[in-house]
């Protein structure tokens, strides 16, 4: 394991720099800082909606891993080069995905952000996760970022937004559908 962090300031973003995990400053609105730290913002949304009690055993097991994978994918945006995120790491997701989304019933229109605490969590950290990915998306468009960790972010949203249906009913026995307003 790395070094540990025995004092958390140290001063030397005082300047407007960061550190990345190869030893590089750069500044802190870069692109690749804006990326890990949009990940790291969707890490923390998800353990917001962990700390709602009485969720599921599967949805909590299933949140907490993916908190692990997005520390991964930090680590990996904050080491240029450094990889982390696999190709199984996609394919458990949308398996994940594809056994939540089965027991749902098919969707007739847009739903509501909402539901219930949980829920409406799992919604927010969606909106996030898809920040990440853009963020990503803007880096990747200048410097190299796996294939795989855009894959896992896509795949993500779209988990959450099915544990969102999940926790929807779980919560409050139904989620609120979109009333298309007509003009």
């Amino acid at each position: 394991m790395g070094n540990r962090l025995s004092k958390i300031y140290t001063r030397t973003g005082d300047d407007g720099t960061t550190g990345l995990g190869d030893g590089t400053r750069v500044a802190k609105e870069s692109l690749r800082v804006e990326a890990y730290g949009t990940v790291d913002e969707a890490n923390s949304a998800i353990g917001v909606v962990l700390a709602v009690a009485g969720l599921p055993a599967p949805v909590a097991g299933c949140l907490t891993e993916i908190q692990h994978d997005l520390f991964d994918l930090g680590g990996e945006l904050c080491i240029p080069g450094h990889r982390m995120i696999t190709p199984k790491h996609v394919e458990r997701l949308e398996a994940t995905l594809d056994g939540f989304n089965e027991s749902l019933p098919p969707l007739k229109e847009f739903v509501l952000p909402g539901g219930g605490p949980a829920a409406a969590g799992c919604h927010v950290a969606r909106t996030v996760c898809r920040r990440a990915e853009r963020r990503c998306w803007s880096l990747a468009r200048v410097e190299a970022v796996a294939p795989d960790s855009l894959k896992y972010l896509n795949r993500l949203s779209d988990l959450l937004f099915v544990l969102a249906r999940v926790l929807a009913r779980h919560e409050s026995g139904s989620e609120v559908p979109w009333r298309r307003t007509t003009a």
